[in-house]
């Protein structure tokens, strides 16, 4: 099938891609066909976001968008945010003690998978055609340029062979094809390696990021209040934070970011993030409540500096596949939709001169540079780097200093040009870390909180979690440290098992794993490479 944009993700950035492309056609009388793949079983499927939502994109998207019906009802009313001590203590830190970015007054408390499911309805009003279960599993490359993507086929066995229902595979051809996958997209992967998007960049660094959704007493509902804290249960070692949302319908989303550099192979962040919600802070409001919801994902948050090339021949990358996301504001939402604004102002312009496609658009660079989208990163392009160099209170008093007094002006870079998979230390110098138990009230076990997440592939298709070398993580990893996959993993995907001889085994529990891509990130010998699973496999969210 033939088109003249194919756009991969219906997340915000592809989603907002599509839009304004129908949007500028329209305005010119411009026949288009555009066509958006999504590997979910619907749009907002595989979609999880905190989210505090800042609308500055989608004002400039659909200045309409209440009349229209957006799904931001839920207007931030504070900002609460807390360094806590232990798990008893905790201090509430004044606004002129935290960087400005973190403030959220005029912003939305969202689902996310809510407003693209809302944003689909848009494109599909103007004509953009959206085909949900359809994962884009290889790329279309031909004399160096970038022509469409090839989903994948339906109806494999394990071993790779058809079976009685099999469909094959369509190829996608188009003018251009964007690439909105959402983190370390597998094929944003290949294309920054096979045109060098990343030269001279430094390394992308990544988060976990965890979340639940708890329906509330009423009487500790309040409506519009954002809560972050910093500190425990994360070691001085170990940078990220946690977050608590109070969302419409009684409803609170809890969760917590944990930096994927951390040092100690045998931190689990799904257990650390159970340990948080038993925190004063947080059980104050989720006691008596019930959880209905579980889900993670990994962030790019290497910001500026980790920002790759973004167009290639035929080709861009938008969003989380590039990383635009600002992470000293914990956002992504806002700068992803406007890079994929920019990204079809772009095309658009290139296809109404009668462009035949293929070409590298590097108008999209200048668009970029010129954008308040480069302005806002570029002014926040130390505060990760200064985090993991100086950790949480020494990082967090210097990016207060720069955002609050000098605006993110301050003369000074800081870069972190490490892989945050090389960062693990041996198991053998590493404290072990003895979590508590789930109490099934406030905290849960890995398999209950998978079944929370709706997650569910066919059985009998090819593992999408592929190994290099299937003897590394028993040979390598487990004496190294601990193999590490059995607790980085949120899902409890990897387990190491005994077999009848007393062999240790390394298990892949693929059928549990809810794309979040932690293992393709962290695995410390880079032997995992997640592809993409037979079509609407993965993970079923409601309103993430």
């Amino acid at each position: 099938m033939e088109f003249d944009v194919v756009i991969v993700g219906a997340g915000p950035s592809g989603l907002s891609t599509a839009c304004k492309l129908m949007q500028m056609a329209q305005e010119k009388d411009q026949e288009l066909m555009v066509c958006v793949v999504e590997k979910g079983s619907e749009v907002g499927a595989h979609i999880l976001s905190g989210a505090v939502f800042e609308p500055r994109s989608m004002n400039e998207l659909f200045p309409n968008w209440q009349e229209l019906g957006a799904p931001l009802n839920t207007k931030v009313t504070g900002d609460d945010i807390y360094l806590l001590n232990d798990a008893n203590k905790g201090t509430k830190l004044p606004g002129i003690a935290v960087p400005k970015t973190m403030h959220n007054e005029g912003n939305y408390i969202v689902s996310m998978g809510n407003v693209c499911r809302w944003l689909a309805e848009q494109a599909e009003s103007m004509g953009v055609e959206i085909f949900p279960g359809f994962p884009a599993q290889d790329l279309i490359i031909e004399d160096g340029k970038v022509a469409g993507v090839v989903t994948g086929d339906m109806g494999l066995d394990s071993e790779g062979n058809q079976k009685d229902s099999y469909m094959p595979g369509m190829e996608l051809r188009a003018k251009y094809t964007v690439f909105a996958e959402g983190c370390r997209g597998h094929l944003g992967k290949q294309l920054i390696k096979e045109f060098n998007l990343d030269a001279d960049k430094s390394p992308q660094h990544y988060g976990i990021g965890f979340k639940e959704i708890w329906d509330i007493d009423p009487e500790k509902h309040q409506e519009g209040l954002v809560v972050h804290s910093a500190g425990w249960p994360l070691e001085s070692d170990t940078t990220g934070g946690g977050y608590l949302y109070h969302a419409e319908n009684n409803q609170v989303f809890v969760g917590l970011i944990i930096d994927l550099n951390y040092s100690n192979p045998h931190l689990s962040p799904f257990d650390e993030f159970q340990r948080l919600k038993h925190h004063p802070k947080y059980a104050q409001y989720l006691e008596g409540g019930k959880r209905v919801s579980y889900g993670a994902r990994a962030i790019a948050k290497g910001g500026f500096n980790s920002l790759p090339k973004m167009t290639m021949p035929g080709g861009l990358l938008v969003g989380c596949d590039a990383g635009t996301i600002n992470f000293a504001k914990i956002k992504g939402n806002h700068t992803a939709m406007k890079s994929g604004m920019l990204a079809a102002e772009t095309i658009f312009e290139a296809l109404a001169a009668d462009d035949p496609g293929g070409n590298d658009l590097t108008a999209f660079t200048d668009k970029f540079k010129n954008s308040w989208l480069y302005d806002e990163l570029f002014n926040t392009r130390n505060f990760g780097a200064v985090m993991h160099k100086l950790g949480t209170f020494w990082g967090g008093a210097y990016n207060t200093l720069d955002q609050n007094i000098f605006g993110g002006k301050l003369p000074f870079e800081f870069k972190d040009d490490s892989f945050d998979h090389e960062q693990l230390k041996l198991a053998s110098e590493s404290q072990k870390i003895d979590y508590p138990k789930p109490d099934g009230v406030l905290s849960f076990d890995k398999l209950s909180s998978v079944f929370l997440s709706n997650t569910n592939h066919e059985e009998e298709q090819p593992c999408h979690l592929k190994l290099a070398d299937k003897d590394i993580p028993i040979k390598v990893n487990l004496g190294k440290y601990d193999e590490p996959a059995q607790r980085y993993c949120p899902a409890g995907v990897y387990e190491i098992s005994e077999d009848e001889a007393g062999e240790k085994q390394f298990v892949i529990n693929s059928q549990n794993c809810v794309h979040c891509k932690t293992c393709d990130i962290k695995d410390p010998s880079q032997n995992i490479t997640w592809v993409t699973p037979e079509g609407t496999g993965g993970p079923n969210y409601p309103n993430m």
